[in-house]
């Protein structure tokens, strides 16, 4: 009990609101552009979270609270402007990505039994699609053909209790479980999110950003290059993605954070302190752009190293004002 209470408190570990000028172990520091109508040149990134586990999967409450997904704990969490963090919902085996539907209802994909991480867990539970509230249940486990699904990346919820999800491909669930692929790609996905009218669909493929149209039944067509992060050529490329209600599209990246107008065009791209792999708006406006990234300092001021054996790193969670609004 001792061991589980100890590994709590360190899960709960907070920071106290700081920039990313007073930089801590393994941060960078960072001088933001002007993106007109995106932010600032005086804008500042704050470190408002961290501890030794994932920050993962972000999305944003109704009231325009954030939540992540933290894989280790099992878990989806909720995170105040104060810092304060507290879990949202328990007992999300493997939680890896959340997702909030109109109604403000929270999707999740389960990533199973796929990071032991220590604690040589063994079980035989498959990746899962799930609806968390109001009530749980499964959306989707298996293929067609009853194959389980696997080790579950990010969702997007499609507006029709559904969701699309990736795990090397892109795929998507009905209500029914019905899972189908909608795109094999070239390398690899990661982040799936859709435009504010849901007419546009885009996931990451390493570098590029696939878009679709998305027809009233759900069903894709018109695949496209939408856009290529053209700084980043090493590492994995794109990972998380969020879109503001002007339509214009944020993807996290090894270079930083890029900012693509609706059309395709490349705004900029914003420097973070760390390398950062998910982002949301969130704030009762929806005008705070947060980003989690990886790596984190311990209340102490030193580098948390990661135990070995572990394949997750710590995590941070920065913010910073924008000068648009991001979707509700």
């Amino acid at each position: 009990m001792k061991t589980r209470l100890s590994l709590l408190a360190a899960a709960l570990c907070l920071a106290a609101p700081a920039t990313a000028q007073d930089l801590l172990p393994g941060e960078v520091a960072t001088e933001i552009p002007a993106i007109a109508g995106v932010v600032s040149g005086d804008a500042e990134w704050e470190m408002i979270w961290s501890g030794p586990m994932t920050a993962d999967g972000m999305t944003t409450t109704a009231d325009g609270l954030l939540l992540f997904a933290q894989e280790q704990s099992n878990a989806i969490w909720k995170l105040w402007p104060d810092g304060r963090a507290f879990v949202e919902v328990p007992y999300v085996l493997g939680a890896g990505a959340a997702s909030v539907d109109g109604d403000g209802n929270i999707l999740a994909v389960e990533r199973g039994c796929t990071d032991p991480g220590l604690m040589q867990l063994t079980c035989d539970r498959p990746g899962r699609v799930m609806q968390l509230t109001p009530e749980r249940k499964v959306i989707a486990d298996a293929f067609s053909d009853g194959r389980p699904l696997a080790r579950l990346n990010d969702l997007q919820q499609d507006g029709r209790g559904g969701a699309w999800f990736t795990d090397g491909p892109l795929y998507h669930t009905d209500t029914e479980g019905t899972v189908t692929t909608v795109y094999t790609p070239n390398a690899f996905t990661n982040g799936v999110v859709t435009s504010p009218d849901g007419e546009t669909l885009y996931v990451t493929d390493m570098r590029d950003i696939v878009a679709f149209d998305v027809a009233d039944d759900g069903s894709t067509s018109n695949q496209r290059i939408f856009g290529t992060l053209s700084k980043d050529t090493a590492g994995f490329g794109g990972d998380g993605m969020a879109v503001d209600a002007a339509g214009r599209l944020y993807v996290t990246g090894d270079a930083g954070l890029y900012v693509f107008a609706p059309d395709g065009s490349e705004l900029g791209v914003i420097p973070t302190p760390r390398r950062s792999i998910t982002v949301a708006f969130a704030g009762q406006d929806r005008d705070v752009l947060y980003i989690g990234a990886m790596g984190a300092a311990t209340p102490e001021g030193e580098a948390w190293e990661t135990p070995e054996g572990v394949r997750n790193v710590a995590m941070s969670i920065y913010r910073v004002p924008t000068l648009t609004q991001g979707t509700r």
